[in-house]
């Protein structure tokens, strides 16, 4: 099947270099975000935040602590996919509030907040298992994004490749609140596209009838 999505897909792939000189539009930007903010999470706590970088010299400073990647610099937008430590926790009640807003009788709330509490017991036990949990969520979000962004012509690269704690200084984050999951920049491609190389569909795809 041929249609707009599957041409995005086709599209998309990891950009190594963009072309400095063109930037993304507010507009468009706004698209891609609102892809990243319209994901699912486990438990609707959407436990990420999308910090946009446009600002030139704190691309240069964050590049250094990416393996000098030359995509954090030539971007149009490099977004910081941050993951929440801690907005997922109980007392913080950030859970509550987000629980709250289905509106619904105090008996259910108490339900749902009980089964939340013993579910994650394990997970909400550090702020490292909480990382582990809400990065992983937040990859959702990154390719949501990255989706999106294809959707419309514009390129992107998931970059894993970054000191997480030089980063994290860079930013002056508040690391008990956020850490940094991932970065994404977005921008237009200045050289042709490789080839897209993928393991066959019979190889990745199993049906069990």
């Amino acid at each position: 099947m041929n249609n707009a999505f599957s041409q995005a897909m086709d599209f998309r792939h990891a950009c190594k270099i963009f072309d400095a000189d063109k930037k993304i539009s507010d507009d468009a930007m706004e698209y891609i975000l609102e892809a990243g903010r319209k994901s699912p999470s486990s438990f609707g706590m959407e436990a990420w935040k999308f910090v946009v970088i446009t600002n030139e010299e704190l691309k240069a400073k964050l590049r250094p602590f990416c393996w000098d990647q030359v995509q954090i610099t030539s971007c149009s937008h490099l977004v910081v996919i941050l993951a929440g430590i801690d907005s997922v926790k109980v007392q913080s009640g950030e859970v509550e509030k987000r629980f709250k807003r289905r509106q619904m009788p105090q008996e259910s709330l108490d339900f749902y907040m009980d089964i939340y509490a013993k579910h994650l017991e394990k997970t909400l036990s550090s702020n490292e298992n909480i990382y582990a949990w809400t990065a992983k969520q937040s990859y959702i979000a990154l390719g949501n994004m990255m989706t999106a962004a294809a959707y419309i012509g514009i390129d992107s690269c998931p970059i894993e490749g970054f000191e997480k704690e030089k980063v994290e200084t860079v930013l002056g984050l508040d690391t008990s609140k956020y850490q940094v999951a991932a970065l994404v920049p977005f921008g237009y491609r200045i050289n042709e596209q490789p080839t897209q190389l993928r393991l066959p569909f019979e190889q990745v795809v199993e049906f069990i009838k």
